[in-house]
């Protein structure tokens, strides 16, 4: 039942920062960024995050691929990243009324699912953001879990990688979703796990991505065998 009411709480707040961000998004366009990041802290604050890092992030990555388990995700790498993250994002978030805003007003990569004109607005919106020096952070499962597996990549995050020969970072995240889970409606303070690992450059005609797949794979059913 606390725990319910956490994630009501919670589901409020971001509801009211989220739209006193957008607000200053628009109004304030060159400094979006920051205020994402200042968001970012807020919410680490407000649910009672502490984070646990291993390995040490790339700032010279071009593309960042993690595992996707909760909006929580985000929220972390909003406050941990120090340069202007484009997140490739579904059009369904776009097309929300009003919070949909969220994507469009920092300008992020969105994309409409099954779809072979928006991979071509993929890689094309992809390329752009490499120019303009904004590391693509990506979620190649396609869609959250329940955080105890990952789930088959799909090639979105791949094709961009190696069509631009982008250095990419694999990132594992572990307990976002025991700290806020939105669909079931629970919330609680803990730890999130942020696990970094080597970076990468893509190569077309070598299994990277399917290594990296099976990498990640590996370290968060360690991760989670050791909490056992």
């Amino acid at each position: 039942m606390i725990g319910k009411l956490k994630a009501l709480f919670t589901i409020l707040q971001m509801i009211i920062t989220v739209s006193f961000v957008i607000i200053l998004m628009y109004i304030f366009r060159k400094n979006n960024r920051s205020i994402r990041k200042v968001w970012g802290s807020l919410q680490m604050k407000l649910l009672g995050i502490n984070l646990e890092v291993v390995g040490k992030i790339d700032s010279d990555a071009d593309m960042l691929v993690m595992n996707h388990q909760s909006v929580l995700d985000i929220i972390v790498f909003e406050y941990l990243h120090k340069r202007d993250i484009a997140w490739v994002a579904k059009k369904e978030i776009a097309d929300i009324p009003w919070f949909g805003h969220i994507l469009k007003a920092p300008d992020m990569i969105i994309v409409e699912r099954e779809s072979k004109s928006s991979l071509v607005k993929l890689l094309k919106d992809a390329k752009l953001k490499v120019d303009q020096k904004r590391p693509i952070a990506i979620f190649p499962e396609g869609t959250r879990t329940d955080g105890k597996k990952i789930r088959k990549f799909k090639a979105g995050a791949r094709m961009i990688a190696d069509k631009y020969k982008l250095k990419v970072q694999p990132v594992v995240l572990v307990g976002t979703r025991d700290i806020l889970d939105s669909q079931n409606m629970k919330q609680q303070s803990g730890t999130v796990k942020v696990i970094y690992l080597p970076t990468i450059d893509a190569q077309k005609g070598v299994d990277w991505y399917g290594q990296l797949e099976s990498d990640m794979t590996e370290i968060l059913e360690k991760e989670l065998q050791s909490d056992i």
